[in-house]
């Protein structure tokens, strides 16, 4: 029985390496947005191997993919938790009148 490449492995792993790309060098959302993409696929490819194990290979891409996603998500969390803090210290300052004696 010949072995064939799990279908969505490479586009796990694709997916799970431009979340953490996207959040780090663009934005937080699309980081985010690729990183939910990823999981979903990753799910659908292991039920998919978890049927029939001897059939394919690249699994280990799909576990690559997933934690790659875990920390593109992560850091697209903190990313959003900074933004957060940021514009709500300068909305703060502005509501106060911090800015008034500039």
């Amino acid at each position: 029985m010949s072995q064939q490449p799990l279908p969505g492995a490479s586009t796990v792993l694709t997916m799970g390496i431009i979340s953490i790309v996207g959040t780090i060098f663009c934005c937080g959302p699309f980081g985010s947005i690729f990183s939910i993409i990823a999981l979903v696929k990753a799910k659908s490819a292991n039920q998919l191997y978890l049927q029939n194990p001897e059939a394919y290979t690249d699994y280990s891409n799909i576990k690559t993919g997933k934690i790659l996603a875990y920390i593109g998500l992560a850091i697209s969390l903190v990313y959003l938790i900074l933004c957060i803090a940021y514009f709500g210290l300068i909305i703060a300052a502005i509501s106060s009148g911090g800015w008034e004696s500039y």
